[in-house]
């Protein structure tokens, strides 16, 4: 399943703070950021549920889209 979420995530550095939160995902799942886009998004490919983690994490903000 691919989950899409507007992210606070609009530079370099806060992705690497970001991957920090992604490293913790199952080993299955890839991710992306387009920075270039206004909404800052974040695309995950996941076999497993993984909104959760990413709206309680603490790093950066996220809101799933739909």
């Amino acid at each position: 399943m691919i989950y899409v979420f507007k992210t606070s995530v609009d530079t370099k550095s806060k992705l690497e703070l970001a991957a920090t939160v992604l490293q913790e995902l199952p080993p299955d799942a890839s991710w992306n950021f387009d920075l270039e886009d206004c909404d800052n998004i974040l695309r995950i490919d996941s076999e497993i549920e993984i909104s959760e983690l990413l709206l309680q994490n603490n790093i950066f903000d996220c809101i799933e889209l739909e």
